[in-house]
């Protein structure tokens, strides 16, 4: 039986492939960071060497370690009432902003 291996098409098309899978670490074998992940995981496709393929959006990175010569890395999504959290502090940012508010003084 052939091992699977996977490719995560980021965001931005960059694509992050033979990644094999423990539990819910993807193993690469090419030097991953976080800039490698920044700003592009907001919609994100996960596919295996058999064909199958997951989109999922709102993506976290948990983390990155070395282990080896290899990079383990754990992505997770963000739960809705985390987006609808984030997309409110952006909400408020904005408006203070406009309105010349320093947040930190309130």
């Amino acid at each position: 039986m052939a091992k699977v291996t996977y490719t995560i098409t980021l965001e931005d098309g960059t694509e992050i492939s033979n990644l094999t899978l423990n539990g819910n670490n993807y193993i690469s074998p090419v030097k991953v960071t976080e800039e490698t992940f920044s700003g592009k995981l907001g919609a994100v496709t996960i596919t295996d060497s058999d064909g199958n393929s997951d989109a999922r959006k709102n993506l976290e990175l948990v983390q990155i370690s070395k282990i080896g010569t290899k990079y383990w890395f754990v992505l997770r999504e963000l739960s809705t009432n985390e987006v609808a959290t984030a997309k409110t502090r952006c909400d408020i940012d904005y408006i203070a902003m406009m309105a010349n508010i320093d947040l930190e003084e309130v």
